[in-house]
């Protein structure tokens, strides 16, 4: 029987192989059943404490075995999930707690850097709804009697009556704020069915099975990296948890933890294969991966394949995540240049952006998605869904694709990225992809900056390769001979480096700000 409800699914693959290894965190490696245990405890625990089915549980925790245990708790207690970032300021960590109107919280208890317990004992009278607070460590420091922890919870778990496992598929698993590129983060919903439905598509179309290896190089609270964790349980395959990515060691771990399947961001991949090490460390186990998160072109995907036989894959906090994906079977080319078909469950078109009227293949437009996977719908603000959920139930993504006769979407741009020169339309991509082919350049981010006359004006933000001399006016010499003369960027600005979200894609809109300043 098929389940979509997280804590069913995870008691059915613990059920059947409990003394497989789950997760490998370092030297110690944790079974299924074991987790099982665990996570069964911590949910007795929950609803002990008086949290009640459809209470949001923030988890700010780094990757860890912790992470996973209290999110399959939250699971079986009927709690929804609401992953933070354990590096957000305080005050965008108030916003999302007080907006998700939280109950209880999970934190590190030893400073990583940022001491949680000092920093909620600020934020606590501003937080109402919030009566637990559960602290993974030691649990040598005191704090209040609102403060628990972690082993303790475990302890008080053991000694509470059996807890039945929630089986409302469309209970809502987890409340994930997007990263916010464009404005302030939104609180996506995604149900239980949503979110398992889209796991299992995924592992299908990356073909990964119970004897697979995942390394989780990618942060939990990142849908991405919640997608992974979710896509290994649905295929019964074990995780390697690395809390924070570094090129050196996810090598070794790739090496020596029995790695087969990579999933990451193009700058996990590239920032691999510029290591010293990626030459002459033995890849061992390694059989493929998948890079998405942000847009990766052919000649990178072609130097990861020589190592590592990647597929491609696109998706968004709303749609669960993963909306297309490339497989080993398909054309070579397809795999290069598109990102892919859509998962099992997902439909997929394009349509005229003003009109909404279908397009046909190969004319860019909007694409919008239909399918189990997709949100309920954004946290306390029903207009902003209704500007993305249609009546008939589409999923609008403000991305620009094109939509072949087989099946393949190909991303061109985000809308709202889209900038308007003099009432011609550029796509920063476009120039992107042209200006990262001059050999000093490392990275590049092409954004629109109020004008005017013109409306806008393109700004190119450039980061140059260490020891490059390169001007503006010869970059804008080296667009003119490969571009129209439209599209040559208006202005040139250099950077150290470019703000980037922890999944890996550039803050345009901080960016965008900033150059305006001047």
């Amino acid at each position: 029987m098929i389940t979509t409800h997280l804590a069913h699914q995870f008691g059915a693959r613990a059920a059947s192989h409990p003394t497989r290894p789950f997760l490998i965190e370092g030297e110690d490696r944790h079974s299924w059943g074991e987790i099982a245990l665990r996570s069964d405890a911590l949910a007795r625990a929950f609803r002990g404490q008086g949290l009640a089915a459809g209470d949001r549980i923030g988890i700010d925790l780094p990757t860890g075995t912790e992470w996973v245990v209290a999110m399959l708790a939250a699971a079986q207690a009927g709690l929804t999930i609401v992953p933070l970032d354990p590096e957000l300021g305080y005050h965008e960590l108030k916003y999302q707690l007080r907006h998700a109107e939280v109950s209880a919280v999970v934190i590190p208890e030893a400073p990583t850097p940022v001491d949680y317990l000092e920093l909620f004992d600020e934020i606590l009278p501003e937080l109402p709804s919030l009566h637990l607070i559960v602290y993974a460590g030691p649990g040598t420091r005191w704090f209040d009697d609102r403060a628990v922890p972690f082993g303790e919870m475990l302890a008080r778990g053991e000694r509470l009556p059996a807890l039945e496992a929630g089986d409302d598929a469309d209970a809502a698993l987890a409340l994930v704020y997007t990263s916010g590129t464009m404005g302030k983060p939104k609180g996506v919903l995604l149900s239980h069915r949503a979110m398992v439905a889209s796991a299992m598509g995924t592992a299908s179309a990356l073909g990964l099975a119970d004897d697979d290896c995942i390394l989780q190089a990618l942060p939990l609270f990142h849908v991405f990296g919640l997608s992974v964790l979710l896509t290994a349980i649905s295929a019964g395959a074990t995780v390697v948890l690395m809390p924070r990515f570094d090129a050196a060691g996810a090598l070794a771990l790739i090496a020596n933890a029995g790695v087969t399947h990579l999933p990451g961001v193009p700058t996990m991949f590239e920032l691999l294969m510029r290591d010293p090490a990626f030459g002459t460390t033995p890849l061992g186990r390694l059989r493929g991966g998948v890079v998405a998160g942000s847009m990766v072109l052919p000649p990178l995907v072609d130097r990861i394949r020589q190592w590592c036989d990647v597929e491609i894959a696109y998706g968004l906090t709303e749609a669960g995540p993963t909306v297309t994906a490339t497989r080993r079977s398909d054309p070579l080319e397809k795999r290069r240049t598109t990102v892919g078909r859509p998962i099992d469950g997902v439909e997929v078109r394009v349509v005229d952006v003003r009109s909404g009227v279908l397009h046909g293949a190969e004319a860019v437009g909007e694409l919008v998605v239909k399918g189990t996977t997709l949100m309920d719908g954004y946290h306390r603000m029903p207009n902003e869904t209704a500007r993305t959920l249609t009546p008939e139930g589409y999923l609008l993504t403000g991305d620009l694709a094109l939509l072949d006769e087989d099946g393949f979407v190909t991303i061109v741009a985000r809308r709202k990225e889209v900038i308007v020169r003099a009432g011609q339309t550029v796509t920063p991509r476009e120039l992107e992809d042209v200006i990262r082919t001059h050999p000093g350049v490392e990275e590049v981010c092409v954004v629109g900056i109020p004008h005017d006359v013109l409306g806008e004006l393109i700004c190119a933000c450039v980061v140059l390769l260490e020891g490059a001399v390169v001007t503006g006016p010869d970059l804008r010499r080296f667009c003119q001979d490969l571009l129209s003369a439209t599209k040559v960027p208006d202005l040139v600005r250099f950077f150290d480096g470019l703000p980037m979200t922890a999944s890996g894609k550039v803050k345009r809109q901080e960016l965008a700000r900033v150059v305006a300043l001047g």
